[in-house]
Formats: structure tokens, C-alpha cells, sequence
């Protein structure tokens, strides 16, 4: 067998943009995919690195590695991050790129610009869920947003392309001036059902079935499980909203046990407080295999640490779409030493000569 060194390309975000602009639906049902993939053990996906500053606390840089079988057969990193401070300057909160390895070499394939495609597959993820863990209880038809910023943004995209309508658009945020930017936004969206902005939290999420957190809080700030005496559907996207005390009374799905009980999320933090994971009740996957069904007469709450497959999913659907339409900008000359003895250009090499086997995950 021989294997050549693949070509290097570059993914701009605008072609990122185009690529995935009206494709909700189709990336929504990747993002399934890649979960049933994950749940049947056709990944690697190791614990994602924090990136921290002792003289910058709030920020982070995420690593995500990861490798992704099923019909993706990529391998890959997914490199954010979080200066929570951008948002005064008026500039997105995070930045990211994704790299993508050739799984039959190694060699990296293309860096694409990413905080499309993470928001895309966070977006994509909170649907899906919305919709698998609503769907004994019936669609809620009030929705309240705590958080409005980017994923927000994209989370209600999402649910409106998979067919969500609602009577009452609840918005909250610290910053007022941020929903009201966001309510601008929905009625520029052409989004249905009555549009609130509530000055305090207690109201929104009193007033809301589907309630979904999209914050950059670092520490629990909501901690009145009274609250949710109403018993909705909660899409935990910032997984750092909640106390514990909430957390413990609820119906809890994941999207990783392992990833999703770490780093001081709600949820790590009803295992501190507990000494065990008896108040998870599955993963996402778990739900969609039949194994769990969420009761209908409890607060459910979705917590998705957020798993590299996801984006390797959805960064290699990207890439093989705009290699099939003949726009993939390639990097000429990129790799410079492709000899193994410096003795002339690369060649194909055969794996039984010490070159990679090719195929499989790293």
C-alpha cells in the first residue's frame, strides 16, 4: 500500500459560514451521529486541557482532542478560547480553530476557522437534546434565554430551523443593554410568540418551559431550586449556572459522564457535595438508545460538557464540502521536509518500509 502526504488547506470562517448557513437541519442530525458513533465506542475522545493565567483568571484556552470513526474517519483538535473581557470591547467572547489529521498519515489536513463550527455543534447539540428529552412531555411553548450573547444567538437558530415555535420568548441578561440587542435580534429573525425581557432571573425562569443558560458565569449564581417547582426542560450550555442543590433535585442527562464531572461544573459539584454520580440519570445517548426516558414530572436538566467528536463531526463535513466544490484553498509548499533522508521530494512510501499503516484511530 502507498501513502502519499495529503495536501495542507486553509478553511476561512467565511467559507465555514457558507457552508453551514441553511444547513441546521443537516447538522443538527450529524451531531446525532456523532453521538450514537461516541456511544458505541467508534471514538477517542481523551479529556480536554485547560489553558489558565494566574495573571489573567477569567480566561481560558481549551484543547480538545479527539478522533471520530463512523462515516467522519478523522482525527483532530479543536483549540478555543474564553476571554470573557472581549465582550466589553465589543468583539465575541471566543475564538477557535480546528485542525484536521489525516488518519492514514497523520499529517494535518486543513485548520479551520472554528467558533462557527463550535457554536454550530453546541446550537445543534441543545436542539437535538431539546427535542429527544421533550418528546414524552410534549414541545414547551415557552422558551426563556438567561444569557444572550453568540450561542444564544445560535441556539435559537437552531431551534427554529428544526421546527420549534413558540407563544412567549422569554430574555434575560446582567447586561440589559444585551437583551435588549437580542430581542432586536429576535424580532429581526422573524421569530414567533410574544418577546419579554425580565429585569430578574426568578421571573424568567418561572415563566419559561424550555429554559436555557447561556452564560459565562464561572461559579453557580442560580440557587433557588423553588424556582423550578414548574418542572421545565433546562438546556445547562454553560454547565456552571446551577447549584448543586438544583442539580440534586432534578433529572440529570449528560452528554459525558467522565468529561461532564469535571473542571467544577454544576454537576462535578453535586458529586463533591455527594461522594457519587447516583443523581445522573444517563447521557444524551442513553435517550436516544431507549435505555433512559426522562420522567415527565421532574425538572430535566441537560449538561453538555461539549466533546471534541462533535466539532471533528462537524469540521470534516465542512472540509469535504468545500473539497467536492473545488474552493478548498491548499497551502503549496506547506510541508518542506517531506524526505525521510532529505534526499529529494516526497514519495509514496510503502508501510511495510517503516511508513504509516494508515487507517484507525491515534
Amino acid at each position: 500500500m502507498t501513502v502519499r502526504i495529503p495536501p495542507f488547506a486553509v478553511v476561512p470562517g467565511s467559507q465555514v459560514h457558507q457552508v453551514l448557513t441553511g444547513q441546521e437541519e443537516r447538522v443538527i442530525a450529524l451531531i446525532e451521529e456523532a453521538y450514537r458513533v461516541h456511544g458505541e465506542g467508534d471514538t477517542v475522545n481523551p479529556p480536554s486541557y485547560f489553558l489558565r493565567f494566574p495573571d489573567r483568571p477569567s480566561a481560558r484556552i481549551i484543547a480538545l482532542p479527539a478522533s471520530i470513526g463512523g462515516r467522519s474517519q478523522v482525527d483532530g483538535i479543536k483549540w478555543i478560547s474564553s476571554f470573557p473581557e472581549n465582550i466589553d470591547a465589543g468583539i465575541p467572547r471566543a475564538s477557535a480553530v480546528v485542525v484536521l489529521n489525516d488518519q492514514a498519515t497523520g499529517y494535518p489536513i486543513a485548520c479551520m476557522e472554528s467558533s462557527v463550527i463550535s457554536a454550530a455543534r453546541t446550537a445543534a447539540s441543545a436542539a437535538l437534546a431539546a427535542d429527544v428529552l421533550t418528546k414524552e412531555r410534549g414541545r414547551p411553548r415557552r422558551v426563556g434565554f438567561f444569557g444572550t450573547g453568540f450561542i444564544a444567538r445560535y441556539l435559537h437558530t437552531y431551534l427554529h430551523a428544526a421546527g420549534w415555535s413558540f407563544d412567549e420568548v422569554g430574555v434575560h441578561d446582567l447586561d440589559l443593554a444585551h437583551a435588549d440587542a437580542f430581542s432586536s435580534y429576535l424580532a429581526r429573525s422573524g421569530a414567533t410568540g410574544r418577546v419579554t425581557v425580565h429585569e430578574r432571573a426568578e421571573d424568567l425562569i418561572r415563566s419559561s418551559d424550555l429554559v436555557v443558560f447561556a452564560t459565562v458565569a464561572g461559579t453557580p449564581h442560580v440557587t433557588d431550586a423553588g424556582w423550578f417547582a414548574h418542572h421545565p426542560v433546562v438546556l445547562h450550555v454553560s454547565l456552571r449556572d446551577l447549584a448543586p442543590g438544583i442539580i440534586l433535585e432534578s433529572a440529570n442527562i449528560v452528554d459525558d459522564i467522565e468529561h461532564c464531572l469535571k473542571a467544577d461544573t454544576s454537576p462535578h459539584l453535586a458529586e463533591q457535595r455527594t461522594g457519587n454520580r447516583d443523581f445522573i440519570d444517563g447521557t444524551l445517548y442513553d435517550v436516544l438508545a431507549g435505555r433512559v426516558s426522562p420522567p415527565a414530572g421532574r425538572t430535566v436538566v441537560f449538561s453538555p460538557f461539549g466533546l471534541g467528536v462533535l466539532d471533528l463531526a462537524v469540521s470534516k463535513y465542512v472540509y469535504d464540502r468545500v473539497t467536492a466544490d473545488g474552493t478548498l484553498q491548499v497551502v503549496d509548499g506547506f510541508f518542506h521536509e517531506t524526505s525521510r533522508y532529505g534526499d529529494g521530494p516526497a514519495r509514496p512510501h510503502d508501510a511495510a518500509d517503516g511508513g504509516p499503516s494508515g487507517g484507525g484511530h491515534a
